[in-house]
């Protein structure tokens, strides 16, 4: 059994309460930039949270009034540029593989967006499953304006299918910012919040989703990230395999006790 409660990253904080697990970078007086080492490191976390038994649920949080401006411009930035063919292509397979740790870790993602959410920061907000924030929020895919194409870290094919390909288009092109107005409206942003009630908000939705059939959810996540490549035909029966594994859980069971017994289910993620 893989436990990581006593985690302990040396390029994020990181916690975990009950089920739930807090990320947060951890450059606040640079608006938390990536580093090398911070996406190798949330690379190898989400990649061991896939087997972890003690975390159910992850909550992205700010820091310092932001959420993450990207790839630091001297530490990651100033060094691509004078790289060879075969390292740069390290680098972005590197850190296209914390999207695919993301969506293949089995456990529900929150991002909770305040100030900031740029380049790579906006791809960990993309990426994630469910998205709040604050007004302030200001959100961009700008790879675009350091000469870089759209196309990084899955947002070609993942931003399109959030708030349609049009509006996708237009923000990887011009590299624009996305107020959070926006992005409520387009649904990007599940909804906004005041910032003095973004972490309890976050939180609270996290612990909820934690109650409850845990298993079950990581099942959900599986079927919406594969169900993309899927016909029709291929979903509805895949689903119904899905759904048959549950049926076998003792939380299903529990479920129905429960509901003869006119009582809340609790349930146990078995």
């Amino acid at each position: 059994m893989t436990r990581m409660a006593g985690f302990e990253p040396e390029h994020f904080l990181w916690e975990v309460e009950g089920k739930v697990a807090t990320v947060r970078l951890d450059r606040p007086e640079r608006k938390n930039p990536l580093t090398f080492q911070s996406y190798a490191e949330l690379r190898d976390a989400f990649r061991t949270l896939r087997y972890a038994e003690d975390v159910d649920v992850v909550v992205f949080l700010p820091n310092g009034g932001n959420f993450c401006s990207g790839g630091d411009v001297h530490d990651i930035i100033g060094p691509l540029v004078g790289m060879e063919m075969k390292d740069l292509l390290g680098f972005t397979r590197m850190t296209g593989d914390l999207v695919k740790a993301m969506l293949a870790c089995g456990k529900p993602i929150i991002a909770a967006v305040d100030g900031v959410a740029v380049g790579a920061g906006a791809i960990i907000v993309m990426a994630s499953d469910i998205r709040i924030a604050t007004p302030e929020a200001k959100t961009a895919f700008l790879f675009t304006r350091v000469g870089l194409a759209g196309c990084d870290m899955g947002a070609c094919a993942i931003l399109p299918r959030i708030i349609g390909q049009g509006r996708a288009a237009e923000l990887l092109y011009t590299g624009r910012t996305m107020s959070a107005a926006e992005g409520e409206r387009w649904g990007f942003y599940n909804r906004l919040v005041d910032a003095a009630a973004l972490e309890k908000d976050a939180l609270g939705m996290a612990q909820r989703i934690a109650s409850g059939p845990t298993f079950a959810h990581g099942i959900t996540k599986t079927q919406l990230n594969q169900e993309w490549s899927m016909a029709l035909d291929q979903a509805i029966e895949a689903e119904a395999q899905a759904q048959a594994i549950c049926m076998r859980t003792r939380d299903f069971e529990r479920a129905y006790h429960a509901f003869v017994a006119k009582k809340t289910p609790v349930f146990e993620g078995t």
